[in-house]
């Protein structure tokens, strides 16, 4: 049995770069400390796939770092670009790519606000998988139990910022990949509605499930990153959010799920969590109310299924063209080559019918928060799974039983464009994390932003900390 052990907090990345603001420490004391965790916990944790260690000594020393995040050290996803290193994706196929030579758009914003970039993050192939298992470099572990997933597919940053080596890091959510791993590690995560932020990732295919934020620790962090990386309300097409800085005094109508899409029951220790998040949110008067999933389960997982393999049918596809030849699993994963062949039996008219299903669906979701504001589930149906038990080697019809009976109350927010946040509200008996989802009509990201600030108040996580920690 592994114990939560508690200490006061631990400095987030808003009162790092207070610090170095105020002279208390300078940019090259606090990425070199940063260095020096990340040196001694890659040993253990496996989250770092690329260092960027002379870059980033010789940003934080450079005159003229400016942004509300100023010398803060930061990790960075290895789906994005960072001049001077590969970009990998977590695959085997990609290894004879050349180094970027110009950053991704998000990277070079992200750096515009001060951060200084120390490496890049483990992924999951592809990102297709809900946790950190690539081939290509093997599993990350989770610091409250190395026996388990951090989840995926951001779980290199979550591990990272979990186990104290940077305050926050970068993470991107096609399916749940910031919601899953912040729950699997004691973190905040807010997905962000699609087009929200600078630098959405391009779809590979027709659908555009993908966005990027952070992984951290205090909701501040999140939100003053948030808010220095949104794009104008001409560019997003949604209602301008700002910096939020706290929460409101508006009471809440929230409805929450008490089911898996498919009507599967949480794990018991996930359902306590979710009863005590009911309590707290009655305590703190909002309204809470019992819901029922608004959709059809079984046409999202068809269509979101045929969303996403159409978009490993295309990465195959290229690499296809590449080479010259079919792609085989010295390449890929088992898992990306069978779902690139599913995505491949789809033909153009079968994409069409999804699309218009799928602008059915959003209409439907919207209409949904005409009853309620804000809606609460379980982010995942049990704790972190054990390493290997969902990973790209797995027999395929073992694997998708194992996935669905993981996570599938992530994915809906994604297909329909909405936000949603990973809350860290509940750990088991034996230490493990277990995050609670708030998701919110498209555009809606103040409102959940405002109720974690009141959240974090009421039932602060700061002070947790996992057994393997950066000291």
């Amino acid at each position: 049995m592994i114990e939560p052990v508690f200490f006061p907090p631990v400095a987030d990345a808003t009162e790092t770069a207070a610090m170095i603001r105020r002279g208390d420490i300078s940019a090259v004391e606090g990425v070199d400390a940063a260095i020096a965790r990340a040196e001694a916990l890659q040993p253990v944790l496996n989250f770092l796939i690329a260092p960027l260690f002379e870059q980033a000594r010789a940003r934080a020393a450079a005159p003229g770092l400016e942004g509300p995040f100023a010398g803060v050290p930061y990790l960075v996803k290895d789906m994005y670009d960072v001049p001077g290193v590969q970009t990998r994706w977590g695959s085997r196929m990609t290894s004879a790519l050349p180094p970027a030579t110009a950053p991704s758009s998000s990277i070079a914003k992200l750096e515009e606000q001060g951060l200084v970039v120390i490496g890049k993050t483990a992924l999951g192939e592809f990102g297709f998988l809900p946790t950190t298992e690539p081939l290509a470099f093997g599993p990350t572990l989770n610091p409250w139990n190395l026996t388990r997933t951090p989840g995926g597919s951001s779980g290199g940053s979550a591990a990272a910022v979990a186990a104290g080596v940077v305050p926050f890091a970068d993470a991107a959510d096609g399916g749940g990949s910031i919601r899953i791993p912040a729950s699997a590690c004691g973190l905040f995560g807010m997905k962000p509605s699609t087009g929200r932020l600078v630098g959405a990732q391009a779809p590979a295919g027709r659908f555009d499930l993908t966005v990027e934020h952070c992984l951290s620790r205090s909701v501040r962090d999140s939100a003053t990153l948030f808010a220095a990386t949104e794009r104008s309300a001409d560019e997003s097409g949604l209602p301008f959010v700002g910096l939020v800085s706290g929460p409101a005094q508006r009471r809440l109508r929230i409805g929450y799920l008490s089911e898996g899409i498919a009507a599967q029951m949480p794990a018991m220790d996930v359902a306590d969590g979710l009863d005590a998040t009911i309590r707290l949110l009655e305590q703190l008067g909002h309204h809470v109310d019992a819901t029922t999933w608004p959709i059809d389960g079984d046409v999202l997982v068809r269509d979101f299924t045929l969303a996403f393999s159409t978009g490993a049918a295309a990465a195959v596809g290229m690499a296809r063209e590449m080479l010259g030849h079919e792609p085989d699993e010295t390449m890929f994963e088992p898992f990306t080559l069978n779902l690139a062949r599913l995505g491949a039996s789809f033909g153009v008219g079968d994409v069409d019918a999804a699309l218009v299903r799928q602008q059915a669906m959003i209409h439907t979701y919207r209409d949904w928060f005409t009853r309620f504001d804000v809606i609460l589930s379980p982010v995942l149906l049990t704790p972190p799974v054990e390493t290997g038990w969902i990973a790209g080697d797995v027999p395929a019809t073992m694997l998708s039983a194992r996935i669905f009976d993981f996570m599938n109350l992530t994915n809906l927010q994604n297909y329909v464009a909405a936000p949603a946040m990973s809350v860290p509200l509940h750990w088991t008996a034996d230490g493990l994390p277990v995050g609670m989802q708030f998701a919110a009509d498209v555009g809606q990201e103040r409102l959940l932003f405002e109720l974690a600030f009141e959240l974090e108040a009421a039932c602060p996580w700061a002070h947790r900390r996992p057994p393997v920690f950066a000291s």
